[in-house]
């Protein structure tokens, strides 16, 4: 591995952060970012994709519609008041 986390690193990571790491967990974590930057070194080998993809718009045209008059908006409504919905309280 050509990149390696050392304690160091991760002390000052975890003082960054506020977190207390005793030493045991500053070997643990080590260890664990190791293998994380592992995993990341193996996406080096993974070949490039030369074509782009087509792109497609999948949204339909707008379409103008009349919209609801004040009436039928407010049909369906439980109360109203001076033209409006009216709901509960909030205060």
């Amino acid at each position: 591995m050509s990149d390696s986390v050392d304690a160091d690193e991760v002390e000052h990571v975890a003082g960054l952060a506020r977190v207390a790491l005793d030493d045991d967990e500053v070997a643990a974590f080590v260890d664990q970012f190791d293998d994380i930057l592992a995993h990341f070194e193996a996406l080096e080998d993974v070949p490039e994709v030369e074509a782009e993809p087509d792109l497609v718009n999948v949204m339909r045209e707008d379409e103008i519609e009349d919209s609801l008059d004040q009436a039928e908006a407010l049909a369906n409504a439980a109360e109203t008041e001076d033209g409006r919905f009216k709901g509960p309280k909030v205060s």
